[in-house]
Parts: C-alpha cells; structure tokens; sequence
C-alpha cells in the first residue's frame, strides 16, 4: 500500500504537549484554509509505501514515544493512515493525528480499532460561516460536527485518550470563540491558537486571555512568541514544555 507523502520531521517537541514526536505530513486536503501554512500540501503527489514511512519512524524511535500525523489532511488517506497507525501500535509508539474533522470515518475507525492516542480537531469558525469562509458545501460541516461529536463520546467513555479542540484566531474573528466554546464539554481541552497570516497583526496574548476571560473555561492559549500555557480564572497554571523524562524512557524502550 502507498502513501502520498509530504514530508517528515524526526523530532519536535511542541506537536505533542508533554511528548516528544516526530511528525509525518501527508498531502491532499478538500478544505483551502486562507492562514493554511502548509499550501503545498493541499495538492500534488509523492507516492511513497507505508513500509518507508514506517522505516522513517523507526530512525527516531530512540528519542520519541509518539507520532502526529499532520498535513494537507491525513484522514483523507483513510486506509493508508490505518496501516500506518497499525505499524505505529507493532512499535510501541502512540499516534496522534491533527485532523479538520472532514472525514469522520477515518477516525470512526481509528478509534474503534484503538488505533490513536490523540486528536487535534481545528473548529475553523462557527458552522453557519463553514460554507462561505472556506469555500466548502453545506454537507462538510455535518462531517465536521459528527467529527466532533464522536471524538468527544470516544473522549468520555476512555476509548479516546486524549482530545482537543484548537481554534486559530485572526482580528476580526474574536466572536467565534464563545460560539465554539458551546459545543466543547468543559472536561475537554480547548486551545485558542494565534493566528498568524500575512500582513496581519495576528492577536496578542493578552488579547487571546481576554478572550478566554470572557468564556470562563480553562484553555490553553498558543502564540508563536509565548509557546503554550494553560490560563484559568486569570492566571497562567501551567507553561507546558517538553518532558525530557519522556525521552529517557524512549531510549530505554529502544
């Protein structure tokens, strides 16, 4: 079986909070994000088998303990990212896949086959605005929203270890996150993500936890200067960093 592959990174550090990984891009994705910063990777083609992918994993398995599919968008390889899921699981390493939720029979069956550890769903902007902001048809964002609502089941039963929601905000876009903030149980991780595209002055931190304020949840606000955090009732808890223990521990599973 192949893959259309689009590229690798054989170790981060702020793709999994808490994990080392390594992150591997797969190309196609239906849904043309304006702030998308992987473009390249909505289209074309680089057909690579499932067993060099593996392989790929493989050389940094001595420093990590978990993989993210990313893209483009890798649930649009369904069987292709089973396999490579079900490669993963043979090597005792976690997966984790950063998903638009498009194809909730990818995850349906990820999770049903206990083939994923985590996903990151990006809520792009409340469902009314799906069609005309990204240029998609009506019936997308009911697969957006079963996306959400069986990750959010998996999540509660146990069948889904780990599970957040990511909205990116740009200026003009702040209104969105209370409407979203709605559809995410409070027992679940929601990320306010800083968008940053063009010429705009993306929102700052403090704008973003005036916005969290205003929702009185737990988040965990990303911007490209601060990393991640997670702020509560007007305080910053947690300034999530990379568990050097976690790669300690690879190393002695290698």
């Amino acid at each position: 079986m192949n893959v259309n592959y689009g590229g690798f990174v054989p170790i981060s550090t702020v793709d999994w909070r808490g994990r080392s990984v390594c992150t591997v891009f797969l190309r196609g994705c239906p849904v043309h994000c304006h702030y998308c910063h992987n473009t390249a990777l909505q289209g074309g083609s680089d057909s690579r088998s499932v067993e060099e992918i593996l392989d790929m994993i493989h050389s940094s398995q001595m420093l990590i303990s978990g993989v993210i599919f990313s893209g483009g968008e890798p649930t649009m390889q369904k069987d292709a990212l089973i396999a490579l899921a079900e490669g993963c699981r043979a090597m005792d390493v976690k997966v984790g896949v950063q998903t638009n939720g498009v194809f909730p029979e990818t995850l349906e069956a990820l999770i049903e086959h206990s083939l994923i550890d985590l996903v990151h769903l990006d809520i792009k902007t409340r469902w009314e605005h799906y069609p005309k902001l990204l240029k998609v048809k009506p019936e997308v964002t009911a697969k957006v929203q079963r996306s959400l609502s069986l990750c959010r089941e998996a999540y509660l039963t146990g069948a889904l270890p780990e599970f957040q929601v990511v909205v990116t905000l740009f200026p003009g876009r702040e209104d969105d996150v209370a409407y979203i903030s709605r559809e995410v149980p409070a027992d679940i991780d929601f990320v306010l993500n800083q968008g940053v595209s063009g010429g705009l002055t993306p929102l700052s931190f403090n704008e973003l936890k005036g916005l969290a304020d205003k929702i009185q949840r737990p988040v965990r606000i990303r911007t490209r200067d601060d990393g991640e955090v997670t702020y509560k009732n007007g305080q910053i808890i947690i300034a999530d960093s990379i568990v050097l223990t976690d790669i300690l521990q690879a190393r002695r599973n290698y």
